[in-house]
């Protein structure tokens, strides 16, 4: 827990790339999904680690469960502002929460969660590792 007792909220910020886009120019929804996982492994950088190291320990997070509430869009040449924070941290099982905000505006444009699942390399369901199971503690 940082020393608010709030959980930590990593903020992370880029353009809009036009590959992103539709023959609108504005972003695809499924593109919000990979700007949740952009904000994810920002926040695990952020907190002294990295998503390698995890498969590099011989682990994995698959996506067990996710949610995304649109009310509202980027287009071509907007910057991506995505606030991420870990929501919930058990013993198999991890829930990150993210925000798409416009930077200028700061309005919430986009919001959700992702759900995840200690596994081995294998696909099999395990406890989360003490190395990582001490790091997350210091941030929810």
């Amino acid at each position: 827990m940082s020393q608010d007792n709030k959980p930590l909220v990593v903020e992370t910020e880029f353009p809009v790339r036009y590959a992103e886009t539709d023959a609108m120019g504005v972003v695809h929804h499924a593109n919000y999904l990979v700007y949740f996982e952009v904000g994810r492994c920002q926040l695990m950088r952020d907190m002294g680690s990295d998503y390698a190291h995890i498969e590099g320990d011989g682990y994995q997070l698959p996506v067990t469960e996710l949610k995304v509430r649109f009310v509202g869009s980027l287009c071509f040449g907007d910057r991506v502002k995505i606030r991420t924070w870990m929501e919930e941290n058990r013993s198999r099982r991890l829930t990150f929460a993210y925000e798409v905000i416009h930077p200028e505006t700061e309005a919430i444009l986009v919001s959700g969660f992702t759900s995840h699942v200690w596994t081995d390399k294998k696909g099999n369901v395990t406890r989360v590792p003490e190395f990582w199971s001490s790091l997350f503690n210091k941030i929810t």
